[in-house]
């Protein structure tokens, strides 16, 4: 992630060109796209060393050549069409991107398939929802499609809304509405309201957490089914008009979305290997994360129709009432005249085995070509994607124009890692490692701090392990607390987290050592400079379990990983963390907090290992 570089003058050579690219590999996929750097440099004698220096006028050279009207063309001409993963019209826009790739300049450009598993709606039997009578008369069905906006009307291969990886199934029951459907929200139905959603059918709106984990818990609450829906009072902001007139979600509008629960397993039947030709695959009965209910979204005009006659209990409270002039009773089933009326789902979606296609380019480096920053997203879309992805992609489009140009030039290049490039403050947002400062960021894009060029004109590392010590001391402090809700037990059990806190204090000690010994380091010393570069980038690595979280053996990371109850957030010491979740409901409590121990274990000596990979080599 850095880039030394030498001042392109005699002491170069006489008729040396000056090595100045940092590079790697740009994929941008059907589900991923890519774009990495190859970093490196050869080893130099001590003399020509000195000449390594900063070249602060890449930073102006890079910024000057991107081009906000180029941006805005490409997104233009990325979602002109839908392109669903797995379709012609995806592929079509692999090749015109790679096409264009090789155009701008990149030193190669493949394109790289994979045989994954997919999901889509039936063709000839459309997937919906309806109210029935007690002779099994639709009375009521949730609409097909979403009505297109003006100028769309003739807009051909729109996927109708539907929820991918959902199993097909007719089933049919009482509705109850359960919020969020997070793991709260089932607590509090089953627990407090003792409210049984066995064999229901449940409604809940998007929001909070992922879909994935609502349709998991209420599979865990024994429901038959699941209905998604947006509520005006989480897409519907006040004095904004809906679309097209304004940016709010009209009542027809439907969120896609997939509702696996892969816990990074990557495709359901090759969970963990790349879905090449010769990856050996699952039976789609044995596919991991796949949901096992029916799961349909719709709109909040159907939602409003659905629970307009809700009977039941009433909401628990304020937080589970939403923006729609319904009194969202909870349920099981309707009230009065429409208590004999039923909910029944026709769900007829299809998974299939279906080749996508990823374009790699690459700009190989003339320095350290052995190390890769990279850039990523994905090309894929729902149906246009105007924001997500291709916002993002047409900023990397750009930004590989922008190199291609300086490469020709003999210019450096840099890091960035791009996702969904839009967000309510104009930012280019940025998910990295706390060794990464963050002071300053808010309410500036990664242009204006011109973070890109900060990495990657630094003859070191920009980054601080004494940072990394401050968040594990904030992150220690914050599950010892969570912990002590439980001071009997605690006691009872023998649990302490003196380990732990010993790891933390090592860690932050050996940080500083480290940090001093950089401050004070001979640049002109490669060899110790590529020793120390290398302690900083692996650093992140150290945190590593190979074992994996208990029941997520794709998630490593033992500081950092998304929550078990909601993949959209992160969780800090997940593992103890885990392990604490709702543990006074556990049967077994001395097993449970046998595990709170060996998990405090897991995280101390992972600390300390992570400690020794900073000490002074020798």
């Amino acid at each position: 992630m850095w880039n030394p570089l030498r001042e392109n003058d005699s002491a170069a050579g006489p008729g040396r060109r000056p090595r100045l690219l940092c590079a790697g590999a740009l994929v941008l996929a059907s589900g991923l796209f890519i774009l990495g750097f190859l970093f490196g440099w050869y080893i130099k004698s001590s003399n020509e060393a000195a000449n390594i220096v900063p070249q602060n006028g890449l930073k102006k050279a890079f910024l000057d050549e991107l081009k906000a009207e180029n941006i805005k063309k490409f997104l233009y001409n990325f979602t002109r069409i839908p392109h669903l993963a797995g379709t012609e019209q995806n592929f079509v826009l692999a090749k015109q991107i790679q096409s264009q790739w090789k155009e701008f300049g990149l030193d190669s450009v493949e394109l790289a398939h994979y045989d994954v598993l997919l999901s889509y709606p039936n063709k000839t039997h459309p997937n919906y929802i309806s109210i029935i009578d007690e002779d099994g008369n639709e009375i009521f069905n949730t609409s097909l499609f979403e009505p297109p906006p003006p100028g769309y009307e003739n807009i051909s291969d729109v996927v109708p809304p539907f929820s991918a990886f959902s199993p097909q199934g007719m089933p049919e029951g009482d509705l109850v509405y359960v919020n969020y459907a997070r793991t709260e929200d089932f607590f509090k139905l089953e627990r407090d309201m003792k409210i049984n959603c066995s064999g229901k059918i449940v409604i809940a709106r998007y929001g909070k957490v992922f879909r994935g984990n609502k349709v998991k818990n209420a599979q865990l609450a024994g429901a038959k089914a699941v209905i998604l829906y947006s509520d005006p009072a989480d897409y519907f902001a006040p004095g904004v008009q809906s679309y097209p007139d304004g940016w709010n979600l009209p009542g027809g509008g439907v969120q896609r979305g997939n509702i696996l629960n892969l816990n990074g397993a990557g495709d359901p039947l090759t969970p963990g290997y790349p879905a090449n030709e010769y990856a050996y695959r699952h039976d789609i009965t044995e596919a991991v994360g796949l949901p096992n209910i029916p799961v349909h979204p719709i709109g909040y005009y159907d939602a409003q129709r659905l629970l307009e006659h809700m009977g039941g209990s009433a909401p628990p409270d304020s937080s589970w009432k939403g923006g729609l002039k319904v009194p969202y009773n909870v349920g099981p089933g309707f009230t009065g005249n429409f208590s004999t009326q039923k909910v029944k789902m026709h769900i007829h979606s299809n998974s299939e085995v279906t080749r996508i296609y990823n374009v790699i380019g690459t700009l190989r480096g003339a320095m350290e070509p052995d190390r890769y920053v990279i850039l990523g997203g994905h090309r894929d879309s729902w149906v246009f994607g105007g924001i997500d992805p291709q916002s993002g992609a047409a900023v990397v489009h750009e930004i590989v124009r922008s190199f291609g140009k300086l490469k020709k030039e003999d210019r450096g290049v840099a890091y960035i890692n791009a996702d969904s490039s839009i967000e309510g403050n104009y930012t280019l947002r940025v998910d990295c490692t706390p060794l990464i400062p963050d002071e300053g960021f808010k309410g500036k894009s990664l242009y204006e701090r011109g973070m890109v060029f900060e990495l990657a004109n630094s003859i070191v590392l920009p980054f601080d392990c004494r940072d990394y010590a401050v968040v594990l001391k904030k992150y220690a402090d914050k599950i010892y607390n969570i912990s002590m809700k439980h001071p009997q037990e605690m006691k009872t059990y023998s649990v302490s987290f003196d380990a732990l806190f010993s790891a933390v204090k090592n860690f932050t000690e050996i940080a500083s050592k480290f940090s001093k010994r950089l401050q004070d380091l001979d640049k002109s010393n490669l060899i110790l400079l590529r020793i120390m570069n290398d302690q900083l980038m692996f650093l992140e690595r150290a945190f590593i379990d190979p074992l994996g979280l208990p029941d997520r053996p794709f998630y490593r990371h033992v500081i950092y990983a998304p929550s078990s109850h909601n993949k959209y957030a992160g969780e800090s010491f997940p593992g103890i963390y885990d392990a604490l979740f709702d543990i006074e409901s556990k049967v077994d409590p001395s097993k449970a907090w046998e595990e709170v121990k060996r998990q405090i274990s897991i995280a101390a000596f992972t600390v300390q290992a992570a400690a020794g990979t900073l000490r002074e080599v020798a």
